[in-house]
């Protein structure tokens, strides 16, 4: 089927086109930053902003979508199941 928005920009209040599997990681920056996280497990998310620093999401609940820019995920996190939309 053809993508009838493939002529379209894409900007960042568009629909998430791709995503990728998070493994929480002190060590690992991502190779595309998310447009949003999706929660599997409730918890809570520890993450490095895209444009810096270092904040926690308490109580994020299963089956959020979390609209954050972040470059990785950090160790300290405790909810699970996460994928990065992009």
């Amino acid at each position: 089927m053809a993508d009838i928005f493939s002529s379209h920009s894409i900007d960042v209040a568009a629909p998430a086109a791709g995503a990728f599997a998070i493994t929480p990681s002190d060590a690992t920056i991502f190779d595309q930053p998310t447009r949003a996280i999706h929660v599997g497990a409730g918890g809570s998310i520890q993450a490095e902003m895209l444009w810096g620093g270092i904040v926690t999401f308490e109580g994020v609940p299963g089956g959020a979508i979390l609209p954050v820019r972040v470059r990785r995920v950090l160790t300290g996190t405790t909810a699970g199941a996460l994928v990065g939309l992009y």
